[in-house]
């Protein structure tokens, strides 16, 4: 059914490693491309600063997420936060009568080594809804922001 997950990483670098996040809705419905989506999306992310979480740039397209995140010495457990930023997310869902399952059961992360993957990374998730045919311009795009700048 799934391919096997490479594991994550025993040993960074670095002491604070800076993730792209990337987490799909169940059967990729369009759940996440609103405004209240986007306005408990930004509440958690800013409150993660309290918890040693530095979100960055994200998007929120329809069935997905794409989100860079910088996770410090006294950061909690990456599966733990973004399980509690999918729980945030499906309470809101289910407080608008919106039907479970919210999302898959697993996310994507990936390490970024460089100044210049980050850039990569932000061209490509930032040109998403313009691929899409959502808009015309990738700063047209509502569902779009920076929390923290790295």
């Amino acid at each position: 059914m799934f391919k096997p997950r490479l594991a994550r990483l025993d040993r960074l670098f670095t002491n604070t490693p800076v993730y792209f996040l990337t987490a799909c809705t169940a059967n990729r419905r369009a759940l996440l491309a609103n405004t209240g989506v986007h306005e408990v999306f930004m509440q958690y992310t800013r409150k993660a600063g309290n918890h040693g979480v530095l979100a960055g740039r994200y998007v929120l397209m329809p069935d997905h997420m794409h989100l860079f995140a910088a996770f410090t010495p006294v950061s909690p457990d990456l599966s733990v936060w973004m399980k509690g930023l999918k729980a945030v997310v499906a309470r809101y869902l289910k407080s608008q009568q919106v039907t479970a399952p919210y999302w898959q059961e697993r996310f994507f992360d990936h390490v970024l080594r460089s100044e210049e993957s980050y850039g990569q990374k932000w061209n490509y998730v930032r040109d998403n809804p313009v691929r899409a045919g959502l808009v015309a311009n990738w700063a047209d795009w509502p569902y779009q922001g920076e929390i923290n700048r790295f």
